[in-house]
């Protein structure tokens, strides 16, 4: 599961708030690893990315406390956007492929 959160910050701070965001993720089980991005044409225009076991393991790393204090207040500051995808398909260097089949029900 991935979960992508897009930001349009300008403080001088975010990077150094996001990174305390993500080792307060990193710390919860199901937690797979955590990018933060700046876009290249936008300085004020961030991501940040985590990848999680599965759903579960992320609507329940948001209730730990560590997260509550260090990430919520910025995930709160966040753009309104759909956050939380199903991972479908990794295409590895080279080209090697491993698809996996939607946990949503057909047709929803």
């Amino acid at each position: 599961m991935i979960a992508i959160t897009h930001f349009a910050d300008s403080s001088a701070d975010f990077a150094e708030r996001a990174q305390a965001a993500l080792a307060a993720l990193a710390e919860r089980p199901g937690y797979q690893r955590g990018t933060l991005g700046r876009s290249t044409d936008d300085p004020d225009a961030w991501v940040l990315l985590t990848e999680w076991e599965n759903v579960g393991s992320y609507r329940r790393a948001l209730g730990g406390y560590e997260v509550k204090v260090q990430a919520t207040p910025l995930l709160a500051s966040a753009l309104d956007l759909p956050g939380a995808f199903e991972t479908l398909l990794d295409v590895a260097p080279g080209g090697a492929t491993s698809a996996r089949p939607s946990d949503r029900a057909s047709g929803a």
